[in-house]
Formats: structure tokens, C-alpha cells, sequence
């Protein structure tokens, strides 16, 4: 089983979640195209990709995997996110 790879901002977009509230399960352990983050706020359910903010736009392209997923699900919101304060806008607690 190889270890998960995580975006350098991974923990500083959940730590953000976190202290405005959210509940957090990181999902980036799962691979396979699943998003990295499973998140409940105020009684929404997100899905999370997250992507490096810090890199160019080139390096923060979605995989074959996760393309193949995303475009496949049929559930609830998913997005994809490149920093702790986008993370917050999609779920509303920053304007």
C-alpha cells in the first residue's frame, strides 16, 4: 500500500474548516479519484478536492482518476479548492 500524497495546504485548509466549525474527514488515503476531504457544516455535506494554490496552473490539473470520479458522481456538492479561504467560501463561512 503506497502512502497517501496530500497537497502542501492540505492541513491548513482542514485546521480552517475545523476552527470555523466544520467537521472534517480526510478522504485522501482512499485514492482512486475520491476527493480529499468529506466535510459537514451546518448541516451540509461537501465534497473536497484540494488543490496547491502555490503551484501553477499547470500542476493543479485534476488526475485521469479524478476526472473519471468527479464526473461520475452523483451525490452532493463537490468542489475543488486551492487555499483555506476558498475551502471557507464553499462552505459559507466566509463571504
Amino acid at each position: 500500500m503506497r502512502a497517501a500524497k496530500i497537497d502542501a495546504n492540505h492541513e491548513a485548509v482542514v485546521l480552517a474548516l475545523r476552527s470555523a466549525g466544520a467537521t472534517v474527514q480526510s478522504l485522501a488515503g482512499v485514492g482512486k479519484g475520491v476527493p480529499d476531504l468529506l466535510v459537514g457544516y451546518q448541516g451540509q455535506t461537501l465534497l473536497m478536492e484540494i488543490k496547491d494554490g502555490f503551484k501553477p496552473p499547470s500542476a493543479r490539473f485534476l488526475t485521469k482518476d479524478q476526472l473519471r470520479w468527479h464526473g461520475s458522481w452523483k451525490g452532493g456538492a463537490l468542489a475543488v479548492v486551492d487555499s483555506p479561504d476558498a475551502a471557507l467560501r464553499m462552505i459559507g463561512a466566509l463571504k
